[in-house]
């Protein structure tokens, strides 16, 4: 089926249309968040603060998360957790003060963590089966293109003379923040989701619901297993050009701030040409296909860390974009049909706390590595951000090793998944 066929579908539609809105004014809202905390502190290390706590919840929340999204069905889960985050975002501008901001940022996320495995887990109710790796990729998609759409709204919002000084009205920010979510929330009211339902285990000789699936035991989930590898490598792939894409690209190959905003397009660019080869290889073995894509991610960053001129960063761009979307479509549609009920719902919970693990800890790590190499000596001759970033590519093509393409179609995680601490 075609893209524009696919997005043709009402109920996928509604879907789509909802996360493209309300990702615009979430990543709005993380501008905002980061302008506000200056203007509170004056501190760039309190605004990083900001990113860590967007982070954070993710290390810490996996057990919360998987008791969550298996209490509710689907649609019910993603419409409390649009309402909850309407509400928190609405409440940012009521005090100003950091303690408050801070402690929203971090509501916000874990509201977002428990919206996304079961959003993810309810596409194979919209689609066919052979449309998920497109359907995956569109709201995706959604997700992420919206990055410099976002920033362009705060900046649009910001520039008008709204506030009572005549500055920045952070409250109409957060007010159109909120918007969006009620937005989605509309679109996913519509959804024709199923209820509620607890697979058994494949051997058992009942239909009874077995016990709720704790996060520790979903990574016994061979099939979890298999594609980890490939959704932390995409992860580390993003933080660390996420730390020292813009360090590369202007300080060492010397581009102005609009190239690497053109830069920035094309990895969207890229991203849907990658989409456009899955689709056309959709009858391939999925895992064997993720892991090309992960082999193909380390190639391009290492590829990228040795570009002498812009030009040749900005293929690398394009190529990195084709890759990952490549990667995590592919990855999260072998979950999405080889997995039923809350072991899907479960596993998406477990790939979103990596994904959010992986990119916070390689942003830091990648950042850290380049300041520690600057002052190594005999490596003056060597751009520190050129030997990160290689480095970087070479780990995550080795971590390709890792994604197992024979595995059980489903599996119990364990033979009591209920019993896992």
């Amino acid at each position: 089926m075609s893209v524009r066929a696919l997005a043709g579908r009402p109920g996928f539609r509604a879907l789509l249309v909802g996360q493209g809105v309300s990702a615009l004014g979430d990543w709005m809202g993380t501008v905002a968040f980061m302008a506000l905390t200056l203007e509170l502190t004056g501190s760039p290390t309190a605004v990083g603060g900001i990113l860590t706590l967007r982070l954070l919840p993710a290390v810490v929340a996996g057990p919360v998360v998987t008791r969550a999204v298996q209490r509710w069905d689907r649609r019910t889960t993603m419409l409390a957790m649009d309402g909850l985050r309407a509400g928190l975002i609405a409440l940012v501008p009521l005090v100003r003060a950091l303690w408050w901001v801070y402690l929203l940022a971090v509501l916000v996320e874990v509201a977002s963590i428990v919206f996304l495995p079961a959003r993810d887990a309810s596409i194979p109710d919209l689609v066919d089966a052979g449309d998920l790796p497109v359907a995956n990729g569109l709201v995706l998609g959604s997700s992420y293109a919206t990055i410099p759409l976002g920033a362009a709204a705060f900046a649009a919002i910001a520039a008008l003379p709204l506030g009572s000084d005549g500055g920045v009205s952070f409250a109409a920010v957060f007010l159109v923040d909120a918007a969006t979510f009620l937005v989605s929330f509309a679109c996913i009211r519509t959804l024709p989701l199923p209820g509620r339902v607890v697979p058994t285990a494949p051997t058992a000789p009942t239909d009874a619901p077995g016990p709720p699936i704790r996060f520790r035991a979903a990574f016994g989930i061979p099939l979890v297993r298999a594609v980890l590898p490939a959704t932390a490598a995409v992860a580390l792939g993003l933080g660390a050009l996420f730390s020292l894409g813009i360090v590369f690209v202007q300080d060492v190959l010397g581009a102005s701030p609009a190239e690497f905003g053109i830069l920035i397009a094309l990895f969207g660019v890229g991203a849907v040409g990658g989409l456009g080869v899955l689709h056309r290889r959709r009858d391939r073995d999925a895992l064997l296909e993720t892991r090309r894509g992960v082999m193909a991610i380390g190639a391009v960053i290492a590829a990228f860390s040795l570009a002498g001129d812009v030009l040749l960063a900005f293929v690398g761009a394009l190529a990195f974009g084709g890759a990952a979307a490549f990667t995590l479509a592919s990855g999260m549609g072998v979950l999405q049909r080889r997995l039923d009920g809350d072991l899907r719902v479960v596993a998406f919970a477990v790939f979103h706390v990596v994904i959010r693990c992986a990119l916070g800890v390689a942003a830091v790590v990648a950042g850290l590595a380049g300041d520690l190499l600057g002052g190594v000596p005999g490596l003056d001759e060597w751009e520190p951000a050129r030997l990160v970033l290689l480095g970087a590519g070479g780990l995550i093509m080795g971590s390709a090793l890792g994604v197992r393409v024979r595995v059980a179609a489903t599996a119990d995680p364990d033979p009591d998944p209920g019993s896992a601490p």
